[in-house]
């Protein structure tokens, strides 16, 4: 069985929903305190490739810094690379749960989504 890496805020209310899911499902998992330990340049790169999504979808779009760093007017001028550097820079910048399993990346937790993996 592959493991399973789901990186999470602890006080995000996604994050338990998607971490009540796993448990009920029975479901092994490593947790990552995306605060405690932010992805990397590399790990961003690696994941948003695998996931399939726009960039765009890496970002905590409702996040307090998202916002106060006007981000949502910004990111359209800035490259993919500058943007890999920002979300690496700061885990509360990054969408949450990121789900990793095998080649498998999920951003944010949809039931359906999860189920299938």
């Amino acid at each position: 069985m592959e493991k399973i890496l789901m990186v999470c805020y602890p006080k995000c209310s996604t994050c338990k929903k998607a971490e009540k899911f796993l448990k009920e499902k029975d479901i092994e998992y490593s947790y990552r305190d995306i605060k405690e330990e932010n992805p990397t340049l590399e790990e961003l790169k690696k994941w948003h490739k695998m996931s399939g999504l726009p960039l765009k979808k890496f970002f905590n779009t409702s996040g307090q810094l998202y916002r106060s760093m006007e981000l949502k007017d910004k990111l359209k001028d800035m490259t993919d690379e500058e943007q890999y550097k920002l979300l690496s820079s700061d885990g509360m910048l990054v969408k949450r749960p990121i789900l990793i399993k095998g080649s498998k990346v999920l951003v944010g937790f949809k039931v359906d989504e999860w189920e299938e993996i």
